[in-house]
């Protein structure tokens, strides 16, 4: 059981060289911007003069991010 739960809370973390914490900070963040960008292309859809270049931006920046972990 021990084991079970190690390799749910722990083996993927390590696997990025981060700290429970520090993964769930990252990925909270990550999905934090995403809401954003889908927000942002929601709002574009339907006005499209608003956010014309928002949500790209966001995902280039969040590319970039997951890229160069």
């Amino acid at each position: 059981m021990t084991r079970v739960l190690t390799a749910l809370f722990s083996d993927h973390p390590a696997s990025v060289n981060e700290t429970y914490f520090e993964h769930m900070r990252f990925a909270a963040t990550f999905a934090f911007w995403l809401m954003a960008a889908a927000f942002c292309a929601a709002v574009h859809a339907i006005i499209p003069a608003l956010f014309e270049k928002t949500a790209g931006n966001i995902i280039r920046r969040l590319n970039d991010k997951i890229t160069n972990r």
